[in-house]
């Protein structure tokens, strides 16, 4: 066994990232920083759309909840969100690079924005301002916030005891979110001390900086927002 990796993304979206570690010899520790919870709530009238925009995989989720159309065109803010909505029966699913930035940028050279409204489905605390940077753009855009992700208020016992006895290889993380999340716990809950043996794998540059408050073995970056390109950096990428 290479060593343990904590993974902090919610507990839907872990599979393929915990199968990702075991292959690699790592034993996966789950531990998700968010927990999300649907809201309930009456379906998006399809009519009034032109397509649907999806930051999170737990979007498509939402939606396919409450609505029973999946004929809308998506674009979606990268490749696991939009695999999601596929697995979920939506017809046309485009993926952007990895982040709102880039989904915004897909939005631009494929939509018309005289071609009608935009829904996004959101939680109900965004990160990026994508309605505003589309908006820009000439678009008009609804928010529908279908979900909630909330942030964890402990660590387990088990995770505070393998903190503490310095038994944590690696922690991966996948938005500032998680990232501040865990930074705040653990300055409560355990010596931060003791993450000195820990490397820390951040999806992108933003969810690094909100890593910074610890004292970490190290901090590496992926190269694009992406789980591949987060999964690269176990191989040396």
């Amino acid at each position: 066994m290479t060593g343990r990796a904590l993974v902090t993304r919610p507990q839907e979206d872990c599979d393929e990232i915990a199968d990702a570690l075991r292959r690699r010899d790592y034993e996966p520790v789950i531990e998700p920083m968010l927990s999300i919870r649907f809201l309930d709530g009456t379906a998006p009238p399809r009519d009034d759309y032109q397509g649907v925009l999806l930051t999170s995989a737990n979007g498509a989720r939402a939606l396919a909840r409450l609505a029973a159309w999946r004929d809308l065109p998506v674009w979606a803010v990268g490749e696991a969100s939009a695999a999601e909505a596929r697995r979920l029966g939506f017809v046309t699913v485009r993926a952007a690079g990895g982040d709102v930035a880039a989904l915004a940028r897909l939005v631009g050279q494929e939509v018309d924005p005289a071609g009608g409204k935009l829904l996004q489905v959101a939680a109900s605390r965004l990160a990026g301002d994508l309605a505003g940077d589309l908006g820009s753009r000439g678009y008009s855009l609804d928010k529908a916030v279908l979900y909630e992700a909330e942030p964890a208020q402990n660590f387990s016992p088990a995770l505070t005891d393998l903190i503490g006895q310095g038994g944590l290889d690696l922690a991966l993380f996948f938005s500032p979110r998680t990232a501040a999340t865990f930074v705040t716990l653990a300055r409560s809950r355990v010596d931060p001390q003791a993450l000195r043996k820990t490397a820390a794998l951040a999806l992108s540059p933003a969810v690094a900086e909100a890593l910074s408050g610890l004292p970490w073995r190290s901090v590496r970056v992926a190269r694009t927002p992406s789980l591949p390109a987060l999964v690269g950096l176990l191989d040396g990428e």
